[in-house]
């Protein structure tokens, strides 16, 4: 997994998200459904969580991965950065393609979750942040 730098961001205008395109060996991806009482809770996302203060964005990946699925000894490589803003908050996500992991992957916080292939994709509803991640893993399918 490639290192980045730590978020020394106090009070960034920017929540700093680590999210993963996760691959499993036949080409699917991983994604999971919000919670009802998130922000956008109920729509389709991609797993990941918030880069904590002083903490590299590869070592919040690994750790929300871990506590959100289970699973852990990613290999994984950057794939899109994305500003995003929203009515009542801004999003900074940094996407990354997991292509191996150890553990099996379980909504270890009670979110449903699903294996699909790259282009149904287009079939759930996502946060409008993370159209460009759909758009970016299209693309590299072609």
């Amino acid at each position: 997994m490639s290192k980045s730098m730590p978020n020394t961001a106090l009070n960034s205008a920017l929540l700093h998200v680590a999210a993963a395109v996760i691959y499993d060996p036949a080409g699917n991806i991983l994604i999971a459904r919000r919670p009802e009482h998130k922000h956008k809770g109920g729509l389709w996302e991609f797993p990941g969580g918030k880069v904590e203060l002083n903490e590299s964005v590869s070592d919040a990946l690994a750790r929300e991965l871990h506590e959100e699925l289970g699973i852990s000894d990613i290999i994984s490589q950057p794939l899109i950065q994305i500003t995003h803003h929203y009515p009542e908050r801004s999003v900074l996500l940094d996407v990354y393609s997991v292509t191996s992991f150890s553990g099996e992957a379980l909504g270890c916080e009670g979110q449903p979750i699903q294996w699909v292939k790259p282009e149904a994709l287009l079939d759930f509803p996502f946060p409008e942040a993370n159209q460009p991640i759909i758009e970016a893993v299209l693309k590299l399918k072609d």
